[in-house]
């Protein structure tokens, strides 16, 4: 398999895509981000998210520089309740962002040093020592800053209406996982609504789409992706207000979500204007492997969309991942690091054991994420007003931690506009499990024989029987044998 640095060299920027930039620096102490019930941090997360989720309220951070309010220090004096009292203390007085780097480890604020190439949601920004000083670089160090800012943020919210039949009002210390879900369908509405070049305005008024995109994430049963109507959704796959969830009951429950906003609107008036599919293995993941992105189904799942009315529409693929036990297999990191240079790319649900994060961009070893865990109030949009005040929606924080850090449960997420998007997004997928060595995160196939055929060796001497329109970049039966010792993978 290509190392680490070597399959570096693949992902510099393109002419066509990239934006120099002069390198600046800056590090910091900030948290850690997801989740793992195989590790003691996992253990901890649990035992403290149960603790803190009988409180309301949490103290609150701004997005970019946490403040810690002077009334939100006061704790109880009731001799009753005094264990809650000093955890209420450690809440509100060192704040939950605190906590959790001093639990799961810290992570790093602003730039590296390096001067490598960053791929931001399949945008390359370019960064180079020869490029310092030069007035075009300092343009491109700003242009990747507003793109990172204008990344849409869902944070831990506090304050707002009761979920289903329970008293919680806020999803502090429990809702990282829902709130990093809801970023990156976030990002593939912006992306499909108003394109991937949009930037939010430095100047109000704002898009009447983007509005419309932040209100459908309203903390009330009323907005169509609250966390009111996740947990509900997701009730099958386990999901309850209150309690941790991981990326596979996370992709399912907006899967479900989806289907039931489908069958309450007309197709000109969906909330979510795209077919959603949960790329899974053989006989939905049961028998372990890698993933298959199957056309077959892709096709099927936009022609329901569409309730038979067309044969192609916009789709959001969510492909659940577990690539290691404690952590994440080295031989996957390449394959990683490559999703993000893909156009269709919407980053990670991933993070560190525990502390879900929405990851949405690359840099060498590094990866740069959006923290869910500020607690804010909750704010209530509504879809015409132009002049609302969105910047708790958005960070103007850079955010980084080391790839190989990230817990191996995740989850990668894409969106193709049109079918010409998906044929691209399946090609690049093809090249990536080609050069994968054995070690594919998924592989793409016409039909849903082709990859039992891969899978399984029916009929295949040497899977040399599939042609090119029956599977596409899958793996071979003599690669999935040589490499079955060594590979980490757990049925999802």
């Amino acid at each position: 398999m290509k190392g680490f640095h070597e399959r570096n060299d693949s992902l510099k920027c393109s002419s066509e895509t990239s934006i120099d930039s002069s390198p600046t620096s800056g590090t910091g102490s900030e948290p850690g981000p997801i989740d793992s019930k195989f590790s003691k941090a996992s253990l901890w997360s649990n035992f403290f998210a149960s603790a803190f989720s009988v409180f309301d309220t949490v103290s609150e951070s701004s997005t970019s520089s946490p403040s810690i309010a002077a009334s939100e220090k006061k704790a109880s004096s009731s001799k009753t309740n005094g264990w809650t009292a000093a955890v209420k203390r450690v809440v509100s007085g060192g704040s939950m962002r605190r906590f959790h780097e001093r639990v799961m480890g810290p992570s790093k604020i602003g730039m590296s040093s390096s001067t490598s190439d960053i791929w931001l949601l399949g945008l390359c920004y370019k960064i180079s020592q020869e490029s310092s000083g030069d007035v075009d670089a300092t343009n491109g160090l700003a242009a990747f800053k507003h793109d990172f800012y204008s990344r849409i943020l869902m944070t831990y919210r506090k304050g707002f209406d009761a979920i289903g039949d329970t008293k919680i009002t806020s999803d502090a210390s429990w809702g990282c996982m829902l709130r990093s879900s809801q970023m990156l369908v976030a990002q593939a509405l912006l992306f499909h609504r108003l394109g991937r070049s949009w930037r939010k305005p430095l100047q109000k008024p704002v898009d009447q789409a983007y509005i419309e995109i932040l209100h459908q994430f309203g903390d009330s049963e009323a907005s169509a992706f609250s966390i009111h109507n996740l947990v509900e959704a997701g009730k099958t796959y386990g999901l309850a207000a209150g309690s941790w969830v991981g990326p596979y009951a996370m992709c399912r429950s907006w899967e479900s979500l989806a289907r039931s906003k489908r069958e309450e609107n007309d197709l000109e008036r969906r909330v979510l204007p795209m077919a959603v599919y949960v790329v899974s293995g053989d006989e939905d993941g049961e028998r372990g492997g890698a993933p298959v992105v199957c056309i077959e189904d892709a096709s099927r799942h936009c022609f329901e969309f569409s309730r038979r009315q067309a044969d192609w529409t916009p789709i959001l693929l969510l492909v659940p991942l577990v690539l290691g036990l404690d952590k994440v297999n080295p031989r996957y990191i390449p394959s990683l690091q490559a999703t993000f240079t893909f156009p269709q790319c919407l980053g990670i649900l991933g993070g560190k054991p525990g502390a879900s994060t929405y990851i949405a961009g690359v840099q060498e070893e590094n990866v740069f994420y959006l923290d869910p865990h500020d607690v804010q109030p909750v704010v209530n949009l509504s879809p015409d007003n132009l002049e609302a005040d969105t910047s708790s929606y958005h960070c103007d924080t850079i955010r980084y931690i080391p790839l190989d850090s990230i817990d191996p449960s995740l989850a990668i997420g894409f969106f193709c506009q049109d079918k010409d998007d998906f044929d691209d997004f399946c090609s690049r997928a093809s090249k990536l499990a080609e050069e994968s060595n054995g070690a594919p995160l998924f592989t793409v196939s016409q039909t849903h024989s082709a990859f039992k055929r891969i899978h399984h060796g029916h009929t295949m001497a040497d899977a040399g029987e599939v042609g090119a329109d029956d599977s596409i970049g899958g793996v071979g039966t003599g690669d999935m044998e040589e490499n079955s010792n060594e590979d980490e993978w757990q049925i999802l």
